[in-house]
């Protein structure tokens, strides 16, 4: 007899949708249709779509924010995952500056450790590069940690120079890593910023004004060059327009080891969003910045074509009311960021419901293609014998409008208030054990582990 069997749902995979029973002992997922064996509980997924759990590959959960900290931290932000259809997520794990890699994960440990409601990963975040930083990071894949980023942008912070960059790669190629870049080129950004404030132009619309799509594509193009020499794999995280696409796919035509994800915000806002009466724009704050219509359009196309790995949240959440207005007088003060960890499943979702890709291609950019490029599949991201039984019952034709005061995470503002949207996360399961219940958490913090992920394959 085994634990637990859900009934009478479509399952729908990046494969392909059909109907069948799936079977579930031990955490994973034992068997899929055929003669329906005893179980000790039935769940009916009758009417409901039934999905892998989503997998989020870029969270950013308490953590430093300017002077601050983020809203959401390990409990909030993870069940406010949950409740939004995602089981595992990676989240930026971060070298406090001056110190060593490894005080960074034990600190990240500890944020973690009894408050994750949902399995999670970790990429390290380098904002302190030096030379025995990079001889650490040939430690990190033991750890199971086989990524590091390192920003392109952050003139004064936590910007490198190429020769960092390269350092980098040669080091994640040497030890089965693969490097994530922040592409924006810093200094072209730091002197735009420097000309606005001096003329007096303080207000959010300025951030992106400040951070144009030629300074996103021109730091693209040359991460990818650089990958290209160094034979490294390389991830561009948050592509935001059709400038930097078109880089991208300059580089994977050529062969270069590169791969690319854009994020929910950046299909559904432009740049307008900042420019709002008062200071509403500074909600829309987050680097880069969205862009134009025409971008979007270019971003989902990309998606439809397959050109880019994966969809995800870069959830990193700073409370309006307060923390955002540090910046009412200088727009480089606003705390970049907003919140979607919650919200990135259905959004996700609207594509199918407009048309835009297939339910198969939204199952791979939610939930398998994440799961693949970072080193969790076949255990997440998919719904077959083995796996784990990570799974979502999702009501495909309910419709509803999107409001904060529904959601789940710490912050005071959804990027999406008042959209209407097609869909419904109804219940999910993780590894089994059923931790959403018709749209509310039911599970424990600290039910989620940590996931050890596999080297990559230069």
């Amino acid at each position: 007899m085994i634990d637990l069997i859900v009934v009478n749902g479509t399952i729908a995979t990046n494969a392909g949708t059909f109907k069948a029973d799936i079977g579930i002992d031990n955490g994973r997922i034992v068997q899929i249709g055929g003669t329906p064996p005893a179980a000790r509980r039935t769940l009916s997924a009758a009417g409901l779509l039934v999905l892998p759990g989503g997998v989020d590959v870029h969270t950013h959960l308490d953590a430093p924010s300017l002077d601050m900290m983020t809203a959401d931290d390990f409990r909030s932000g993870t069940i406010a995952a949950a409740c939004g259809g995602t089981t595992s997520l990676i989240d930026f794990c971060q070298q406090t500056p001056g110190g060593t890699l490894a005080d960074g994960i034990a600190n990240w440990n500890g944020k973690a450790e009894g408050k994750a409601a949902i399995d999670y990963g970790y990429h390290m975040l380098i904002p302190d590069f030096s030379d025995s930083i990079a001889a650490e990071l040939e430690t990190l894949p033991e750890k199971g940690i086989t990524s590091f980023k390192l920003f392109m942008s952050g003139k004064g912070g936590a910007m490198v120079d190429d020769q960092a960059l390269v350092t980098a790669m040669e080091m994640a190629k040497r030890c089965g890593a693969m490097v994530m870049v922040h592409a924006e080129n810093g200094d072209a950004i730091d002197h735009l910023q420097r000309k606005y404030l001096r003329e007096g132009k303080t207000a959010p619309k300025y951030h992106a004004e400040s951070r144009p799509a030629r300074a996103e594509a021109e730091a693209t193009a040359r991460a990818i060059a650089l990958a290209e020499m160094t034979g490294a794999p390389l991830y561009v995280v948050h592509v935001t327009c059709a400038e930097a696409l078109e880089e991208v796919v300059r580089g994977k035509l050529r062969g270069a080891p590169v791969l690319a994800e854009t994020c929910t915000h950046y299909l559904f806002l432009t740049k307008d969003s900042l420019d709002q009466p008062g200071f509403e724009g500074a909600k829309y704050v987050f680097s880069p910045p969205a862009r134009t219509a025409k971008d979007k359009n270019a971003l989902w196309l990309a998606l439809r074509h397959n050109i880019l790995e994966t969809v995800s949240s870069d959830h990193s959440s700073t409370r309006f009311h307060d923390q955002k207005q540090g910046g009412r007088d200088d727009f480089t003060k606003i705390p970049n960021g907003l919140p979607g960890i919650e919200e990135r499943f259905v959004m996700l979702y609207q594509g199918v419901v407009e048309g835009r890709i297939t339910i198969e291609q939204f199952v791979d950019l939610a939930c398998s293609r994440p799961a693949r490029t970072f080193g969790l599949a076949p255990r997440k991201g998919t719904i077959a014998v083995g796996s784990d039984a990570d799974i979502v019952l999702f009501d495909a034709d309910a419709e509803r409008i999107v409001r904060n005061r529904d959601l789940h995470h710490a912050v005071d503002y959804s990027a999406y208030e008042g959209m209407k949207v097609r869909g419904r996360v109804v219940s999910v399961l993780l590894r089994g054990e059923v931790i959403v219940d018709n749209g509310e958490f039911c599970g424990e913090p600290g039910y989620g582990r940590f996931l050890p992920r596999a080297r990559v394959e230069a």
